[in-house]
């Protein structure tokens, strides 16, 4: 009997959440109401609290699935690059699978890249899941470094004060201008997907993909080829 009270919740729960990303979809996140949902589903409104709490509870859950997703996605596009050393390849799978995600899921894109919702603080519970799909870019400058790539570049002094922080809650082995090479290209990434995405750039570049297709090239170019060991740039063919 307990087994099927706990499928039962699981099921309901589950369907709780798909109608949350419904609600969130078509009225955004700042509308989510767990009230709506409760009417939705034929429950009295209090009953819906006994699942989730309170509606920060419920977005959280939105928003650590997202994240999730996003992280599966650019994990699977990176280790699927069977030459591990191939770091153009490993560069342009990963922000593919990103775009590729956005694309498939805008309003997920949205809830956890768009706009913050009003009123709404992330929970410590976000912090691994929100740091998955950006894990696999370090993890590959980290490698790019130890095969004895090279960034010749002035870091700013706040960002050295940053990174000293974030070191200190994780154990990063690469140097700082290599993270701030490899944080400009990813921030030139994401922004070349918002814009497409959240649509700043009809009117301007209305070829899905175009803009986003010149800037994964160029800042491939400038993270890995503008980063080639000393020894391999001093060779003549």
């Amino acid at each position: 009997m307990a087994g099927i009270r706990e499928r039962a919740r699981a099921e309901l729960t589950d369907e709780i959440v798909r109608l949350a990303r419904v609600q969130v979809e078509q009225q955004g996140a700042a509308n989510l109401s767990l009230r709506a949902i409760a009417r939705d589903l034929g429950m009295v409104s209090s009953a819906i609290y006994r699942y989730f709490a309170s509606r920060d509870e419920l977005l959280t859950r939105l928003i650590i699935d997202s994240y999730e997703r996003v992280g599966d996605a650019v994990e699977q596009a990176d280790a699927a690059v069977r030459r591990r050393s191939d770091f153009m390849a490993r560069w342009r799978a990963m922000s593919h699978a990103l775009r590729d995600w956005a694309v498939a899921n805008p309003s997920e894109y949205a809830l956890i890249f768009g706009t913050p919702v009003p009123g709404y603080a992330a929970p410590q519970d976000t912090i691994g899941p929100a740091s998955r799909y950006t894990v696999v870019l370090i993890a590959l400058i980290v490698e790019m470094e130890a095969a004895g790539h090279t960034v010749r570049a002035k870091v700013p002094a706040a960002l050295r004060q940053d990174y000293a922080i974030f070191r200190r809650r994780f154990a990063v082995p690469a140097s700082d201008a290599m993270l701030m090479q490899g944080m400009v290209a990813w921030a030139n990434v994401m922004g070349a997907i918002s814009l497409e995405l959240f649509g700043h750039l009809h009117n301007v570049i209305d070829t899905p993909g175009a803009l986003f297709e010149a800037v994964v090239e160029v800042q491939g170019r400038q993270l890995i080829v503008g980063t080639v060991p000393a020894e391999r740039t001093s060779k003549r063919p």
